[in-house]
């Protein structure tokens, strides 16, 4: 297990939090005043804590494993802790997509699958490894994430948290070769199974 994790997955706790708690609907500024009070997303404490991740995001830092674990403890005891995990994993894939350079990204859009699928594979992997601290392997027609110690694994009942992962890695593969399959878990460490693992298909929507 780590000692310490990507400045950008916790980002990505707060970052998911802010949204989903920020009013869609224009309010007037004493009602918002009572929203800051009343949801976490919209608190002095986690304004001060995304701006602290982002700075160490810009960096290059990475944080305390512990902490992470502390903050997905703490969305994990929400009512919508499954939405939040799940746009969590979205925001961290999307940030993460947006290190690559220009021309692979373009190049994973523009070739040919037989071309742009052996790159894509090389990014998915190498974004995996920083952001995750997962390892992605290809076996067959599927991609498996195996991630020896899961930030979520126990932040909230019935695996709810490791919806976090699994909505980075079918990100992840829309992004880089627009696969749209489903993502399966099929391995989880708070089930006794060691480490947890998840199965996507390497296919495409289109290309």
């Amino acid at each position: 297990m780590p000692d310490t994790v990507d400045a950008l997955l916790p980002l990505s706790f707060l970052e998911a939090v802010r949204n989903v708690d920020t009013p869609v609907e224009d309010f007037e500024a004493e009602l918002v005043g009572e929203l800051r009070n009343k949801r976490l997303g919209l608190s002095d404490t986690v304004y001060n804590q995304i701006k602290r991740f982002t700075e160490a995001v810009r960096r290059g830092q990475r944080t305390s494993f512990d902490e992470a674990v502390g903050l997905a403890r703490l969305l994990g005891r929400r009512p919508d802790a499954e939405a939040v995990f799940r746009a969590a994993g979205r925001q961290l894939a999307a940030e993460a997509y947006r290190t690559l350079g220009g021309v692979s990204r373009r190049l994973m859009l523009l070739l040919p699958s037989l071309l742009s699928r052996p790159i894509a594979l090389r990014k998915v992997r190498r974004l995996a490894a920083r952001y995750l601290d997962g390892r992605i392997s290809r076996v067959g027609a599927n991609v498996l994430l195996e991630v020896p110690g899961s930030v979520t694994a126990d932040a909230a009942p019935r695996s709810i948290g490791c919806t976090y992962y699994e909505a980075s890695l079918k990100e992840l593969l829309r992004l880089t070769v627009n696969a749209g399959g489903a993502v399966d878990h099929v391995r989880c460490s708070s089930r006794g199974e060691g480490t947890c693992q998840w199965r996507a298909e390497w296919t495409a929507t289109s290309h």
